[in-house]
């Protein structure tokens, strides 16, 4: 996501900024193909992470990259090991066709679901996984369980066989189906942020704080189509809202295509903005630090705006920056645009680290690339062929892949764990103008994209170094995320033996060290969502079919 939202000319073009998703693997195997240790030490060198945001509901989970670095991290250690499981038998929730994420409540009781079809709301208490109350998003048909299992109870061939189940038994997944919801949040009070496929954000709450199954119902609604520009963007499609966010002293953070707005809570009063050039687009969300510093980026430019004293700002003195970066080719599948297809996410924390924003870039063979957040270093020289001095480092990702296809690209946001980076390869065989065909047929019918890459970065010299690869690993399209007790990275694919699965890479040496294998069921697909992990160490699966709690050992 680890994810943004495109589309094209009546047709889902849904991608994600952040998403991401690896297979099952073939091979056991891992390749060390660089000199960085991965010690707890280093990790801890980077600082403690991002601080808790008093105005969201929780440390974790509250937005849709987890928390407001984006670091698609969790604290919870799931158990390594092999394990089969029926997700038909899995306690779930249906909903969809896309479930991008179970978010966290201020009670650690019950959860937030947001999908396409609009909000759910989620008894988890006791190690149970129950739906309490539901509404469905403005403007939006939804589909029902019966019409939703109906497609997902298939054993698909071809993608003709799947275009024809979307228009027969879902009535069509153009982006006005699936477009809800991709990013969201909760703030302390249980209010539910929802950015619809019309430009509006919608802000949802309980009827009954202290009885949930009253229903859910709308409690602040705000049309942004008369702010945004009326002309086409660099992707061919109308400027909209992108992405959203809370500042550390409590004002919403909105994104569009070409636009950032600041705003009160609650939705009144006129937002505060800054525009970017026409030449531009933004297609993914943002990461906030506790200082005000807002970083996101378009198709060729990287930024840092600040909200300071009640201003948005785009001044140096305030600690705003503009960087460029090497931008490349559209490619055929999975991704749209030219540039980056991360969320930015903040890396190093403290006094005495390298604080950092990091991106993958958009040339065909994407970089990794890591922008200084703050103060440049004194005497720091810029790098050979990097766009500006803001840029601390970017190296080469190879994906372990000996014979690299044409484009090696990303639609996922980078996953940072202390020092370290995991960054996936997204493009694969298939290139259906309707994602969803994509989603569905990645795997199972078409040949899935293959490889991925863990690097370390090097406070003292400044550079990124590879820790290893797994160019046997297949990625379509969940957003992978790592367990930072556990000390392993999560990644959803499908191989042809085992069918759909959860894979667990360790951290430190790549290593398949845990396997939930789903089988052939679709509902093993986690389309364009992401994973997270219960306390007690239950799997979170964000399925296509709708969110499932997984009980593992």
């Amino acid at each position: 996501m680890g994810k943004l939202l495109r589309w094209q000319a009546g047709a889902a073009a849904l991608a994600l900024v952040a998403a991401g998703t690896l297979s099952a693997c073939s091979s056991d195997s891992s390749s060390n193909s660089g000199s960085a240790s991965t010690t707890s030490g280093a990790a801890s060198a980077a600082g403690s992470g991002p601080a808790r945001n008093p105005y969201l509901a929780a440390e974790k989970f509250a937005v849709t990259h987890i928390d407001p670095a984006q670091s698609d991290s969790f604290p919870a250690a799931v158990p390594r090991g092999t394990f089969h499981v029926d997700p038909a038998q899995l306690p779930r929730v249906p909903t969809g066709p896309v479930s991008i994420m179970t978010l966290a409540s201020p009670s650690p009781d019950y959860m937030w679901i947001s999908s396409t079809s609009g909000p759910r709301y989620v008894d988890v208490s006791g190690g149970g996984f129950k739906e309490v109350a539901s509404l469905d998003a403005p403007g939006v048909q939804p589909i029902s369980p019966q019409q939703l299992d109906q497609v997902l109870n298939q054993q698909f061939t071809d993608t003709g066989q799947i275009q024809a189940a979307i228009a027969q038994d879902w009535g069509g997944a153009n982006w006005q189906r699936i477009a809800n919801g991709v990013y969201a949040m909760v703030d302390k009070d249980n209010h539910f942020y929802f950015l619809n496929q019309n430009a509006e954000l919608i802000v949802f709450g309980l009827k009954n704080k202290d009885q949930p199954a009253d229903g859910i119902e709308i409690i602040a609604q705000k049309d942004f189509k008369p702010l945004l520009s009326t002309a086409m963007t660099t992707l061919g499609i109308p400027e909209t809202i992108v992405g959203a966010d809370m500042t550390y002293d409590g004002h919403l953070v909105v994104l569009a295509s070409r636009a950032l707005y600041v705003l009160n809570r609650d939705l009144t009063g006129d937002p505060q903005q800054i525009r970017i050039g026409d030449d531009e687009t933004v297609s993914n969300s943002m990461a906030v630090d506790p200082d005000g510093g807002i970083y996101f980026a378009s198709d060729k430019i990287m930024r840092k705006a600040v909200w300071k004293n009640d201003k948005l700002s785009t001044d140096e003195g305030d600690g705003a920056w503009a960087s460029p970066y090497d931008f490349g080719r559209q490619p055929p599948a999975v991704k749209f645009g030219i540039g980056t297809g991360s969320t930015p996410t903040l890396m190093g924390y403290g006094s005495g680290t390298d604080e950092l924003v990091v991106i993958t870039d958009g040339s065909d063979h994407m970089k990794l690339v890591a922008f200084w957040r703050n103060k440049i270093p004194d005497g720091f020289q810029q790098k050979p062929n990097t766009e500006s001095n803001r840029i601390a480092d970017q190296i080469q990702v190879t994906a372990g892949l000996d014979n690299p296809p044409e484009f090696i690209q990303s639609e996922q946001s980078v996953v940072v764990n202390g020092y370290g980076a995991f960054v996936v390869q997204n493009i694969g065989a298939g290139g259906s103008p309707d994602r969803l065909v994509d989603v569905l047929a990645n795997g199972p019918v078409d040949e899935p994209p293959h490889g991925m890459q863990r690097f370390e970065w090097d406070p003292k010299a400044h550079q990124w170094n590879s820790v290893w690869t797994r160019g046997d690993v297949v990625s379509t399209s969940m957003v992978p995320a790592v367990s930072t007790e556990g000390g392993m990275v999560f990644v959803n694919g499908y191989s042809k033996a085992d069918g759909w699965e959860l894979t667990g890479l360790d951290w430190k040496t790549g290593e398949t060290v845990h396997r939930t294998i789903f089988g052939q069921s679709n509902l093993g697909n986690g389309a364009y969502a992401i994973v997270e992990a219960f306390p007690n160490g239950d799997l979170l699966f964000n399925s296509i079919g709708g969110p499932l709690r997984v009980k593992n050992g």
